[in-house]
């Protein structure tokens, strides 16, 4: 595969998150998530959802869970990419075409979730600090993204 665009997580737990984008598996996901962060969609929102062994969601600027963007819901790209640590997968409602805004990122395996859920990315670095994210449902003082940015592949 080509050198693919990044995008990298500044958490408040002290350090950032590179994430390589799967365009591969799932452009649409890829790029909806490309346009959010560009409009600075992410800088500040939580996770507000993080169980250990399994993941960690965020993407919903109430930090309810209950939101998303304004943008429409995108189609589901499922693939046969496990859902194993580290993988970036959308979350959705009981329709597998929900998917807006929010994702997570597996702590652990959870192949349970493999052909239900849309892989968009992998975490490269910096998984000491996904691993590191309060936890609670929602927690009591939820981690943060303090920034999000992309890098374009040259």
């Amino acid at each position: 595969m080509a050198d693919a665009d990044r995008l990298t997580f500044s958490l408040s737990t002290g350090g950032d998150v590179v994430i390589k984008f799967r365009p591969d598996l799932a452009p649409a996901h890829v790029e909806r998530i490309s346009t959010l962060v560009e409009s600075g969609f992410y800088d500040g929102v939580t996770f507000h959802r993080v169980i250990p062994g399994f993941m960690a969601q965020g993407g919903d600027p109430t930090g309810t869970g209950t939101s998303g963007s304004d943008l429409p819901n995108l189609k589901a790209e499922f693939s046969d990419e496990p859902h194993t640590r580290g993988i970036c997968s959308m979350a959705r409602t009981a329709n597998p075409d929900s998917a807006n805004s929010q994702f997570f990122i597996c702590l652990d395996d959870a192949t349970f979730l493999d052909n239900q859920y849309t892989v968009w990315g992998e975490v490269e670095s910096g998984m000491e600090h996904v691993d590191a994210l309060p936890a609670g449902e929602p927690p009591r003082e939820p981690g943060r993204i303090v920034k999000a940015t992309v890098s374009r592949a040259s």
